[in-house]
């Protein structure tokens, strides 16, 4: 994944060095910070052979609460109607609290209410890359029809901690408390749009952003919406963003969901 950020910072420092000859290339860099809730629920495979796995109910929790660390970086290269862009997020969420609501024994799954104290870990990282076209292009308003790739990894472990043991219906046992942990790698196609609204004659504007896909994944989504206001050197943005997944049934992530404010500031050149 570092290699692969290396290559895209590379494209487009190549790209800018190539601007003095094209006067029609544009690049702008955004670092931001993202502030999100985790709401959702982790299903942990059970193992070839039979077992006991818990699914875990995750948040909401409250921003900050619970993240250590995040990265997060935009890039963008435009010549005329025609753009690349990528987008990178790590986010890292340490000991968020969870719930133990139902315990898969191998196929059958029962409801529990014995959850005492149960905490989640996660870390993802989320890339997403392609190209745009922008269909509207005005003074205005300006609209892309995007398309590309997203890359979602993500590593969770649990640490549940029940009232008391649960018996499942065919003899097994899940213990009263026990760690457990899995690694996820999903890579979709996506389809979007994106742009900004001016609002009035001054330097404020409507940003947004949506794109929808499949592949790995039943269905991600992710969308994005706030204010911004434009200088000469570039701009600074407040929105509120909000990434989606769902997985089959029987996967790891369950309607695992992301949202929360955004700041940041675009850099052209």
């Amino acid at each position: 994944m570092i290699r692969a950020l290396l290559a895209v910072l590379l494209a487009l420092s190549t790209l800018s060095g190539k601007a003095h000859a094209d006067e029609g290339w544009t690049f702008s860099l955004t670092p931001y910070l993202w502030l999100p809730n985790v709401n959702g629920t982790l299903k942990y495979a059970v193992p070839p052979g039979g077992g006991a796995r818990p699914e875990v109910d995750t948040g909401p929790n409250d921003y900050l609460e619970n993240l250590s660390f995040a990265l997060m970086l935009a890039g963008e290269a435009r010549k005329g109607r025609w753009s690349m862009f990528t987008d990178l997020i790590y986010l890292d969420f340490d000991s968020e609290e969870s719930t133990v609501k139902t315990v898969n024994f191998g196929g059958e799954r029962i409801d529990t209410t014995l959850n005492s104290s149960t905490r989640s870990s996660l870390t993802g990282v989320a890339w997403t890359f392609g190209g745009s076209y922008a269909a509207l292009q005005d003074p205005k308003h300006r609209l892309d029809v995007l398309g590309g790739v997203r890359y979602f990894g993500l590593e969770a472990s649990s640490d549940w901690q029940l009232s008391a043991a649960l018996s499942g219906p065919n003899g097994q046992v899940l213990a009263q408390s026990g760690s457990i942990s899995q690694k996820e790698d999903l890579w979709d196609v996506i389809v979007g749009v994106r742009g900004r609204l001016k609002l009035g004659e001054g330097s404020w504007f409507v940003p947004y952003y949506l794109d929808v896909g499949t592949g790995s994944s039943a269905l991600t989504a992710q969308a994005l919406a706030g204010i911004g206001y434009a200088f000469k050197w570039g701009e600074i943005l407040a929105t509120y963003r909000t990434l989606y997944y769902d997985l089959d049934e029987d996967e790891l992530l369950q309607d695992v969901r992301f949202a929360g404010p955004a700041i940041g500031a675009t850099f052209r050149f």
